[in-house]
């Protein structure tokens, strides 16, 4: 099988990040400069300590309503979620002010606990995720997450694809493994999906007597930046990937489901308010937002299945006390 790794620009351009006290101070007084408060396009600012805080930017607040930024790292499979959906709502109904950045919630997680970002609520794609987080070892940044809802594992595909045909009439496993089609996956060091995949390709391998599928499996020329892969498949560029059910969605793609596999393979996602949040206030209001009912809505209207009640793992503080109230 040959499986080429074609370039394409990435979906979204990231914020270029500050490091280190003084880069801070920068960044700070640049934001307080600005007459309008930055969206979902920009990073959160980065500093060495998790207790640094960057000048909140100005914001006209509905009466009663909050003010300020709120930081979130996001897992790459909700870019759209994010960004089209629970963004601009939450920024109406509460008047803080949305500031998100994505990417591989792997890598997030690993740049939290190195200190090089700063944010007040991280989303992940799997327990794991924050589990990497918690303790004494790894920084105490987190004490507490919600499971707040699920998105399965699909193979998506091109409809323009010369193999689409192909997947409307055979196994998906006999599909990706036909010689000469370019199909793509996360990497599974750092990603929860990229894992997933390959427990999927290597099941069907064994299952399925498809040696193909273990080479596949460990063949790194496949291997995508999350926040590439929709668009290398919507481009053309590849003929196939294994996406989340969420991210099919938002695409506009076809799927297959992932047929024969023991037991579900699909995201869990989570959401926590992050130890040494600057903007604590505003993180809580927007997990009160994302679990609440507009919130909840947005998640069901991006095909995500959201969870009732929202399993809980740690102590929730008290101010969530509500919200999440008998999980």
């Amino acid at each position: 099988m040959s499986y080429a790794r074609p370039m394409i620009s990435t979906k979204r351009s990231a914020r270029p990040r500050v490091r280190g006290v003084a880069a801070l101070a920068a960044g700070a007084a640049l934001l307080a400069s600005c007459s309008t408060s930055s969206k979902s396009t920009s990073a959160p600012t980065s500093a060495p300590a998790p207790t640094s805080n960057a000048a909140p930017t100005s914001t006209t607040a509905p009466s009663g309503q909050g003010s300020g930024p709120v930081d979130v790292l996001y897992a790459g499979s909700l870019v759209d979620l994010m960004e089209k959906g629970i963004g601009p709502d939450f920024d109406r109904a509460t008047g803080f002010n949305f500031d998100g950045q994505s990417g591989n919630a792997g890598a997030l997680a690993n740049e939290i606990k190195a200190k090089t970002v700063i944010a007040d609520v991280f989303i992940g794609a799997a327990p794991s995720n924050d589990a990497a987080l918690e303790g004494t070892p790894n920084g105490n940044w987190v004490s507490w997450y919600a499971t707040f809802a699920d998105s399965p594992l699909v193979v998506g595909y091109n409809p323009k694809s010369r193999y689409a045909a192909d997947f409307k009439t055979m196994p998906w496993y006999k599909v990706v493994s036909l010689p000469g089609i370019l199909v793509g996956r996360t990497d599974p060091a750092t990603d929860p999906k990229g894992a997933l995949t390959v427990t999927a390709l290597q099941d069907a391998a064994r299952a399925q007597g498809e040696p193909a599928l273990d080479k596949l499996a460990t063949d790194s020329a496949d291997v995508y930046p999350e926040d590439t892969l929709v668009g290398r498949l919507q481009a053309g560029q590849l003929d196939a990937g294994f996406f989340y059910s969420v991210e099919a969605k938002a695409g506009n793609f076809p799927t297959v489901p992932l047929t024969g596999e023991p037991s579900p393979l699909e995201a869990r996602y989570t959401i926590t308010v992050l130890a040494g949040a600057p903007h604590l206030d505003g993180a809580d209001a927007f997990v009160k937002f994302l679990l609440g009912p507009t919130g909840s809505a947005d998640l069901a209207k991006y095909g995500l299945v959201v969870s009732h009640p929202v399993p809980v793992s740690g102590t929730v503080p008290a101010g969530l006390s509500g919200v999440l109230s008998g999980s």
